[in-house]
């Protein structure tokens, strides 16, 4: 099956995958994954046959996945082949390291920690997975109609559609990251444009998301204006070219446990986390809750 999404796991969850592949087939998308662990053949050929067939990997990251050969044989495989890969989190209180901590920096895990705790949190998971599954790779899938089956409710399901962008929501205030078009001048870049919290995303709240230096830039998909921040003035703007400023790092908040996609937005020249503090756009030094956004 070609241009599939492949779950890549070590073989002690393969319960908990296989629920999530259930509902992931259930919604439409094309998933693979390995039900015989290579016992129906040589191991290799069905790594092979997963890998060569992906758009996606989604490594299921765990320290057994980390100790295993054949996980690190299989993920590397991938990563040489320059596929994408969705890192998700099973385990609590850990982080990866060695050659899995290596592939998977700078990527953005997505939290199934808590997915067992109930149906709706579990829900979360999902909703969460498949929306960055989209953002990732959506116009290389090809998706088909949902099936009504008992793995999934009509109420709950994600719309599986691209969007034009990211876009962040906070958490606590329930406000997107908005661009207002008003401009301000700047002494040493010229012209600047505003960026303010709004009730809605709309066009001007979607961010493109473009891979830098060890970094992402974020660039409005209206003005194509790059997202920066100004630590002496202490304020959020945007601007027509991308230099320091105008990198960011966005990781996974490992604090929540919604099962949402939370993140923190890390301005990686000031080393400040963009917040948001009675009700105004600021940059913190350290991590708090008002530093959670929510990618919607």
């Amino acid at each position: 099956m070609a241009g599939h999404i492949m779950l890549s796991y070590q073989w002690d969850i393969q319960h908990v995958v296989q629920k999530i592949c259930d509902r992931l087939i259930a919604d439409g998308l094309p998933v693979w994954m390995d039900v015989q662990g290579g016992v129906s053949g040589n191991i290799n050929d069905a790594m092979a046959a997963g890998v060569e067939g992906a758009v996606a990997v989604c490594p299921f990251l765990t320290p057994a996945y980390q100790q295993s050969r054949n996980c690190k044989k299989e993920l590397n495989y991938a990563d040489s082949r320059q596929i994408a890969i969705i890192p998700i989190m099973i385990e609590k209180d850990w982080k990866a390291s060695e050659w899995l901590g290596l592939i998977t920096a700078g990527l953005l895990w997505i939290d199934f920690r808590h997915a067992e705790r109930d149906q709706e949190t579990f829900n979360k998971c999902v909703q969460s997975l498949e929306d960055e599954i989209i953002f990732n790779i959506g116009n290389l899938l090809t998706i088909t109609n949902p099936e009504l089956t008992d793995a999934v409710d009509t109420e709950v399901k994600s719309d599986l559609k691209q969007k034009p962008g990211r876009s962040f929501c906070h958490a606590i205030f329930g406000k997107y990251l908005w661009e207002s078009g008003e401009q301000k001048y700047h002494p040493a870049s010229a012209t600047r444009n505003t960026v303010q919290l709004h009730d809605t995303p709309g066009e001007n709240g979607y961010w493109e998301q473009i891979k830098g230096n060890g970094c992402y830039h974020y660039r409005n998909i209206v003005t194509n204006g790059y997202l920066g921040y100004d630590p002496n003035g202490d304020y959020v703007y945007t601007k027509a070219n991308h230099f320091g400023a105008e990198e960011w790092l966005l990781l996974a908040d490992d604090v929540s446990d919604s099962g949402e996609r939370a993140v923190v937005i890390k301005n990686k020249y000031s080393s400040k986390f963009l917040a948001v503090v009675g009700g105004r756009l600021v940059g913190l030094n350290s991590y708090t809750e008002n530093c959670r956004w929510i990618l919607a």
